[in-house]
């Protein structure tokens, strides 16, 4: 989640050619907030396959009972981890996740920190119902009810749960680094923090329903270094968090 959710990113391209030279372009579209770029900015990662590297169920209950991929999970590890949602949020606050407000200022897309939360996101408490209806084309924060673990050996990614439970669409930057939630790294499990949108209808969400499934695959080789504080990660130990562009947020 390098950006804050405010861009669609449209591919030219799913696969690339072998032995293809040139250029690459993109078309970059703001979806939430007006955004300021420049060259050097960074909005996209490319990442490259050899084959299929996915996890068979196996292979992932083999790597779950080795490194504990999930920590409080409600359903077995099979065709990767179920993800489910947490509506019950912080005991202190009720603090559930954030909406994204209309008609915004402008984020700078290479400024950390620089953005008071209040001004781009109306905050979501549970208000003693652990229940969310999404409305529709409205944007939300939300965060996953488990914790999960990347080993350094694999990275992950985040897939739709079932296209046939409802017309809403999960983590717009589902892709989990290897290392995340790694405990030498400064995780020791980290909760999912889910990008949500819903789309022509309003949709209700429930707390601990599945929304998504966590799949892992195997690297090539080990990384130099892992995703984790050393980097200066912003979502390491993570639990409901907005971007880095985003002032840590207070109830």
């Amino acid at each position: 989640m390098c950006l804050p959710a405010s861009l669609a990113i449209a591919r030219g391209f799913d696969q690339m050619p072998e032995g293809y030279k040139g250029p690459l372009y993109l078309e970059v579209s703001p979806r939430t907030f007006p955004v300021l770029v420049r060259t050097g900015s960074r909005l996209s990662q490319m990442r490259f396959r050899s084959g299929d590297t996915r996890l068979s169920i196996a292979e992932h209950r083999a790597l779950h009972d080795s490194d504990t991929l999930v920590f409080g999970g409600r359903y077995p590890v099979g065709e990767g981890i179920a993800l489910s949602i947490d509506l019950k949020g912080d005991g202190r606050n009720g603090l559930i996740g954030f909406r994204s407000k209309r008609h915004t200022a402008v984020v700078d897309v290479d400024k950390k920190a620089a953005l008071d939360v209040l001004d781009f996101w109306e905050p979501l408490t549970n208000r003693g119902r652990e229940e969310l209806i999404l409305d529709p084309d409205e944007f939300y924060i939300l965060v996953s009810d488990e914790a999960v673990h990347v080993p350094p050996s694999h990275a992950a990614e985040m897939v739709p749960f079932d296209p046939l439970v409802g017309e809403f669409r999960v983590h717009y930057a589902g892709f989990f680094d290897p290392g995340f939630g790694h405990s030498p790294a400064g995780g020791s499990g980290s909760r999912a923090v889910l990008e949500v949108r819903s789309r022509e209808v309003p949709f209700l969400l429930g707390h601990g329903q599945t929304i998504g499934r966590l799949i892992y695959e195997t690297l090539a080789e080990a990384p130099d270094r892992l995703y984790g504080t050393a980097l200066g990660s912003n979502y390491q130990a993570q639990t409901l968090k907005l971007s880095k562009h985003f002032r840590p947020y207070t109830p």
